[in-house]
Formats: structure tokens, C-alpha cells, sequence
């Protein structure tokens, strides 16, 4: 006797939620394994990071950046349904121009090419799923039954 395993399927606001994960563990660890490429860390230590002198004003914007994605793995888990899809169209929507920009910054045109290129298959999994998200159906209100004393 055979069995095969049960494949339960995923509410969007789980598939939401880990492609944001997703996202968020490739935007880090490109940053993390940009480290490596040659200077990266001389300039770090000389203050600049790209073409942006580092100061506290650079910290307060990139971690506010940052702290996009990672409470959209929350509000995709907390949010009601309509409120939901909105904010996760908007959200990934606005992350494409953002996320395209970050090659930019890379010399390392491949590394950072593929990591863009992750980036945005998550996000498009992330607009896909918002825009199709179930639909349910909404029975008919019943019609009013008069009683004799309404009549």
C-alpha cells in the first residue's frame, strides 16, 4: 500500500509573508556578502558607502527603508483582507523602482544583478498573489418576512 503526502494549500496572507521573508533575507545578505568585494570595507571605514557619506541621517533613511519590507511580513499576517491587498500592491509596487536602483551601487554587476533580479521575482510573487487574491462569496440578504402584526 501506497500513500501519497497531503498537500495543504497556503493562505495568501502565508505566501504574503514569506516572500516578503524571502525578500528580506536576500536584501540583507547582499549587503552582507557585498562586504567582500574589494574596498567595500576601506570605504565603510573612510565613512562612505557607495557614493553617500555615512552619518546618522544615512542610518535613520536606510533603516527606515529597510523597515518597509520587514513590517509588511506582519501587516501581510495582521491586516484584513481588503486593507491587505492594497497595502501589499502599493508596497511592492513602490520596491521596484527602489530595488532596480540598488545595482547602482554594485561593481559587481552579476552579484548585484542577480540579487536585484531575485528581489523582483519575489515582488511580482507578491503583486500576483495580492491581485489575485480569493474572492468569496457573499450569499443574497434574505428577504424581509412581514409578521401579521407589521401588517
Amino acid at each position: 500500500m501506497t500513500t501519497t503526502l497531503a498537500d495543504q494549500p497556503l493562505s495568501v496572507r502565508a505566501k504574503l509573508a514569506a516572500a516578503w521573508t524571502s525578500f528580506m533575507f536576500f536584501y540583507v545578505y547582499v549587503d552582507v556578502l557585498g562586504f567582500y568585494t574589494p574596498g567595500t570595507v576601506e570605504d565603510i571605514l573612510d565613512g562612505r558607502v557607495y557614493e553617500f557619506d555615512l552619518s546618522q541621517t544615512f542610518s535613520v533613511s536606510a533603516l527606515s527603508a529597510l523597515a518597509i519590507p520587514i513590517f509588511m511580513i506582519v501587516v501581510s499576517t495582521t491586516l484584513p483582507a481588503r486593507a491587505n491587498r492594497l497595502t501589499n500592491l502599493v508596497v511592492a509596487s513602490l520596491l521596484v523602482p527602489f530595488t532596480v536602483f540598488n545595482v547602482a551601487g554594485g561593481f559587481y554587476l552579476w552579484f548585484y544583478g542577480l540579487g536585484v533580479v531575485l528581489e523582483l521575482v519575489l515582488l511580482a510573487l507578491v503583486v500576483r498573489w495580492s491581485w489575485t487574491w480569493p474572492r468569496a462569496t457573499m450569499p443574497a440578504p434574505a428577504s424581509p418576512v412581514r409578521t401579521r402584526q407589521q401588517a
